[in-house]
């Protein structure tokens, strides 16, 4: 399983291209000016399967129509913000200067959803509290297993509550369900650099004791 981040936008969100050995891979959250991600795709040959969304913020979706015609299965994101793509409102894009919109997703996403691309094992997660949709992503690739956190979990920090349809209270509740992951686990966040689930359980002021 190869990683490659690309910070993307003004809020630098963190865009992921996933893939296997055979060149088989996914693209999670592509959130602004998204050529980088295509020429690196072309020139590796990389063979993108979908497109992933780990919530409907603009900031995370801001590519997405660029990037939409690699991805021959199309975009999947969980139900409760499907409807982010479609409304500037929703995805908050109207209140920040300009507006964003994409098409409606192929596939909506539901909790315990799992699938597969190429030799990579994914579940979904969801964990709301800083959307009503927010979801993790677990890749497994039958040896290592990352947890993709999106803007649930971040280094020494968690996703803003306080933004319409965000709650504090709930993104805590959703943390507990990335409580039995083992320690060693690498979180790829939607912001901000790498972590593990132990550094965040150590030193997260925000962790569920």
């Amino acid at each position: 399983m190869e990683i490659k981040r690309f910070p993307l936008g003004m809020l630098w969100t963190n865009c992921y291209l996933i893939w296997d050995d055979n060149g088989d891979g996914f693209i999670v959250d592509p959130g602004g000016p998204a050529q980088d991600v295509a020429d690196f795709v072309r020139e590796k040959g990389i063979s993108v399967h979908r497109i992933f969304l780990t919530h409907g913020h603009a900031d995370h979706i801001g590519g997405l129509e660029r990037l939409r015609s690699t991805a021959d299965q199309g975009v999947a994101v969980h139900e409760e913000d499907a409807d982010c793509l479609t409304s500037p409102g929703r995805n908050l894009s109207s209140y920040m200067g300009g507006e964003v919109e994409a098409r409606p997703a192929e596939k909506l996403l539901r909790d315990g959803d799992r699938m597969t691309v190429g030799k990579m094992t994914l579940e979904i997660i969801h964990t709301p509290g800083h959307t009503p949709g927010g979801i993790c992503i677990v890749v497994s690739d039958g040896g290592e297993k990352i947890l993709i956190s999106g803007d649930t979990l971040f280094a020494r920090s968690i996703g803003r509550s306080d933004l319409p349809g965000g709650d504090e209270d709930t993104l805590i509740e959703s943390l507990k369900r990335l409580d039995d992951f083992p320690k060693d686990m690498r979180v790829f966040p939607g912001h901000g650099p790498e972590t593990t689930i132990g550094a965040e359980k150590l030193y997260n002021p925000y962790w569920p004791r």
